[in-house]
């Protein structure tokens, strides 16, 4: 019976151990509660704890903390216009009070990226304003100067003197693909700086008229008005590009917004601190894109060229020896496919400096050697 006994002992002494090593090292195995707030039973897993980032959370708040400070809030202004018809009482009579003493204000967003204090905009929220003020997301605010701008690209760049300033890093937009992930971060109407998310809908979105030059990122984050000249960033908080406009019928967000690549800003970027203004080639054609019927005619696919359709006297084209009903297929090693990749290719020729155009024609294919010439800017701006 003692012997009995000290077995029984024995083995409670074991059990109340192996009891106590789990308890304190696998909690998780003795609580085997089902839940109350589902129909089915099923056996919850304990409360998570710790920073979701290092447990595989799909967060995106290391995005938004890394871009964020960088993207600012820009307030611009512009005098009243008095004109000598607003004293005229019969002007009065019939166009009623004009309150012309009011200054006209606008709201818009910018991306600082470099220390020097350069800021990346649209042109179209600083245009023809008299005074710009910038504010960042710290408190801190400043006026900023116009270093120069690019209608053709709807691209601006402004300086603000502080010290200490938060800069973005600039991704490579080339590399996004449809379906990445996606932030717009700006200050939509006003409210302060708002982050939205979404994906990248679509890429290389041209024919819009919203520029001269387009190759848009779709994304369906939400961007709003003021929210224009902002950053969309990826997952990890790099400039992929500056929020500029939407599509929508009610004047919000309708899931259909377009950015600026970063690869397009970065050259107008360089160019207007170099030499104050972006300089393009220019070689005097009227270019069409290729319909399946002269697609066949000339025994080449659809969208393997653009066919030229007129050549100005004495320009750049026409004494390179290009002639209307010239297919070119190819820009200084650059294939063309549309007439806005032709107008990106030869934009990017520097002006003077011979290269090569690849050109069909119907006794077949053919090489030119072509001068560019300098594009003037645009005497206004291409209606949105």
């Amino acid at each position: 019976m003692k012997r009995l006994w000290l077995v029984f002992a024995q083995s409670v002494t074991v059990l109340l151990a192996v009891f106590f090593v789990v308890a304190s090292l696998k909690p998780e195995w003795l609580d085997r509660r089902p839940s109350t707030t589902s129909i089915v039973p099923v056996f919850e897993a304990p409360p998570a704890s710790g920073n979701p980032e290092s447990n595989g959370s799909t967060s995106f708040r290391a995005a938004a903390r890394n871009a964020s400070p960088a993207v600012v809030s820009i307030n611009t202004s512009k005098a009243p216009v008095n004109t000598p018809q607003s004293a005229d009482p019969w002007f009065r009579f019939f166009f009623g009070e004009q309150d012309r003493s009011q200054a006209q204000t606008g709201l818009g967003s910018g991306v600082i990226v470099s220390p020097a204090g350069y800021i990346l905009t649209n042109n179209h929220v600083i245009e023809e304003a008299d005074e710009i003020e910038v504010f960042l997301n710290d408190g801190r605010k400043g006026v900023a100067q116009v270093i120069g701008t690019d209608p053709e690209t709807d691209l601006a760049i402004l300086k603000v003197e502080l010290t200490d300033l938060p800069v973005i890093t600039l991704g490579n937009s080339d590399a996004l693909e449809i379906g990445d992930q996606v932030l717009a971060i700006g200050n939509p109407f006003g409210v302060g700086q708002t982050v939205t998310s979404g994906i990248v809908s679509a890429l290389g979105r041209t024919q819009l008229g919203i520029n001269t030059f387009e190759n848009f990122i779709q994304t369906d984050a939400a961007i709003n008005p003021g929210n224009s000249g902002g950053a969309l960033v990826d997952i990890n908080g790099h400039l992929m590009g500056i929020n500029t406009a939407i599509y929508s019928r009610s004047g919000g967000s309708m899931g259909i917004g377009f950015a600026i690549p970063t690869s397009t800003a970065r050259s107008v970027l360089d160019s207007i601190v170099k030499d104050g203004q972006v300089t393009r080639g220019w070689i005097g054609v009227e270019p069409q894109d290729l319909s399946p019927e002269l697609a066949e005619s000339f025994g080449i696919q659809q969208g393997a060229g653009v066919i030229i359709t007129g050549v100005l006297q004495n320009g750049p084209a026409a004494q390179a020896g290009l002639k209307p009903g010239d297919v070119i297929t190819r820009v200084a090693n650059q294939e063309v496919r549309s007439v806005a990749q032709l107008l990106s290719a030869v934009a990017a020729l520097p002006p003077g400096t011979p290269a090569e155009l690849e050109i069909m024609r119907r006794e077949g294919k053919s090489v030119l050697q072509i001068t560019p010439g300098r594009r003037n800017a645009p005497s206004r701006q291409p209606p949105r």
